[in-house]
This record gives structure tokens, C-alpha cells and sequence, in this order.
């Protein structure tokens, strides 16, 4: 069994989006795709983006067929926020997050692991989301904009990979300023940053 994390260089940058075209990417390959969502913010009543990912994942894959949205999610809290500012009471454990990581991983071939915000996004006051990442030990996609001022955000996110030794890929997810993108900012990504691709015109293959 594979596994591979998605973060981005922040909030609404389109973790989601990449995360729904990597299921159909890859379940075209023929794999069994699974997906978890350890904690999702801004829950009023039922997780968005777990929901969405759930609802995906049901029709490529029948280990998750009779799985609701709690059971692909460890912690969920209203407040839209870091985790550990969502989480008042402070209730999340980081091995709950383990138990079901472990637990999703039996029903699949790839589990896809999104997760909340960016890289030093806060779930406990100790413990950010890159944290989670190098306790995982699993290849990490960053996901990083399009627009203006992007360059900056995406390489202090490779720098923070870099620095924790974790393995990734890194795509494009071209949709803000998307018009100038290739005049304004793919050229220093063609010049100095090797490998990347968009989403979605990218085949992501997990090897």
C-alpha cells in the first residue's frame, strides 16, 4: 500500500481540486483509491471537502462504499480556522490521526491523505501539519498558485520539505492570474525549478 499527503502553500489554494483529479487519475491506472481527511475546519454540519472526496473515491472504489464522512475524518470542528485555534477544548490527539490513517490504509492501494492549509498550519500548539507529514513517512504533492506574488509562498514551502528530508512533487494549480501566469511567473519555474507540472493538464503517476 502507497500513500501520498496533499498540501499547499496555504488555505484555498486547491488541495481539494487536486486531490479529485489524482482519484481519477489514478483509479484509471487501475488502483484502488482511498482517501482521509485527518481534520477539517468550518464545519457547520457535514465536512465539504471530506464529502466531496468521499463521494469520489465510492465510485472507484468499493471498500468505500458503505463509509460515511466520520469515518474518512478524525477531527472536525466549526470554527474555520488552524486546528489548534478550532479546537477549544483541546481534544485532538495525534495518534487518533494515526489509528484511522492506519485503519483507511487497508481498504486501498493509494490512500490520499489532504490535508488543512499549509505546511506550519498549527494542530497543537507543538505539532504542525508538516509534523504530520514526516510522522506519516509518506511522499507529500504540494500544491502551489498561480498568482501574482506565488514564487515567494512556494519556495519557502520546498525549503521547509527540503529541511524535514521528506520526499515530494510539486504541481501548479493554474487558475488565479492565470492569464498572465506564463509571462509573470512560469519562467523563474522553467529556469530554476525542475519537475513541475499543472493541474490539471499533469498525469500524476505514484512510483
Amino acid at each position: 500500500m502507497q500513500s501520498l499527503f496533499i498540501t499547499a502553500t496555504g488555505t484555498n489554494v486547491g488541495k481539494t481540486y487536486t486531490t479529485l483529479k489524482l482519484i481519477e487519475a489514478l483509479s484509471s491506472q487501475g488502483h484502488k483509491v482511498g482517501v482521509y481527511k485527518p481534520i477539517e475546519t468550518g464545519v457547520t454540519h457535514t465536512a465539504p471537502d471530506a464529502t466531496i472526496l468521499l463521494q469520489a473515491c465510492k465510485k472507484v472504489n468499493e471498500h468505500f462504499k458503505d463509509l460515511k464522512v466520520e469515518d474518512i475524518t478524525a477531527y472536525t470542528f466549526t470554527l474555520p480556522a488552524a486546528p489548534f485555534c478550532a479546537d477549544t477544548e483541546q481534544i485532538i490527539h495525534i495518534d487518533k490521526i494515526m489509528e484511522k490513517y492506519h485503519e483507511l490504509s487497508k481498504l486501498c492501494d493509494i490512500l490520499l491523505v489532504e490535508g488543512a492549509g499549509g505546511l506550519h498550519v498549527p494542530i497543537t500548539k507543538n505539532f504542525h501539519m508538516i509534523d504530520l507529514i514526516k510522522k506519516l513517512n509518506i511522499k507529500t504533492l504540494l500544491v502551489t498558485p498561480s498568482r501574482l506574488g506565488c514564487i515567494n509562498d512556494t519556495l519557502l514551502s520546498i525549503e521547509a520539505l527540503q529541511s524535514r528530508k521528506i520526499d515530494f512533487d510539486w504541481c501548479v494549480n493554474v487558475y488565479e492570474d492565470k492569464d498572465s501566469f506564463e509571462e509573470v511567473t512560469q519562467p523563474y519555474y522553467d529556469a530554476v525549478l525542475e519537475g513541475w507540472w499543472r493541474i490539471p493538464q499533469g498525469f500524476y503517476r505514484l512510483l
